[in-house]
């Protein structure tokens, strides 16, 4: 297996940079307000200054084509040429099991007017090769559960839950806790 991601015609995977990392903020709040889009995410502008480095890679996908001809028949604002359209950003992570460090996804981000065409599993190829080159031995990510888009790509490249991340609303009482 290569290096190259394998992305679709008019695509191109670029390397970013730390001078990026206002571009990288935006695509971060934007996963988020999918998912939450009543919640302000002001927050994370802190986890990009705390874990933005030269050791946590970004990429990006370009577009250079013309949406409004593609087969979706939809035209959209990032219809013009040069545009970014997907983000990846690694880091690092520690197993808790074997205490071994192995690479972890942050963001994978796929503006929804270029989703299903195979974009967010070119990434995925693209982070495994690069985890894969530096010595790791396997790659971790978090998933909300709500995000079954994401979740069907992670399932289909053979990602398997290892743990549950469980949390519990301390404003609104359990049975147990009356």
């Amino acid at each position: 297996m290569n290096d190259r991601s394998p992305l679709p015609p008019n695509y191109k995977l670029s390397a970013g940079s730390y001078r990026e990392r206002s571009l990288l903020l935006r695509f971060l709040q934007r996963s988020y307000r999918e998912l939450y889009p009543d919640r302000d995410f002001s927050h994370l502008a802190h986890t990009v200054e705390e874990y933005f480095s030269s050791q946590t890679p970004l990429w990006w996908v370009e577009y250079s084509g013309d949406l409004s001809a593609s087969d979706s028949g939809m035209p959209s604002a990032t219809s013009r040429g040069n545009d970014r359209i997907a983000c990846l950003w690694l880091g690092n992570s520690v197993d808790q099991v074997s205490g071994e460090r192995h690479a972890h996804v942050f963001l994978l981000y796929v503006m929804p007017e270029h989703r299903r065409r195979g974009i967010g599993s070119a990434l995925m190829h693209h982070a495994e090769a690069w985890a894969r080159n530096r010595g790791d031995r396997q790659i971790g990510l978090q998933v909300f559960t709500q995000n079954q888009l994401a979740l069907e790509l992670y399932r289909r490249r053979g990602y398997q839950p290892l743990s549950l991340w469980m949390l519990k609303n301390l404003e609104t009482p359990t049975e147990l806790d009356r």
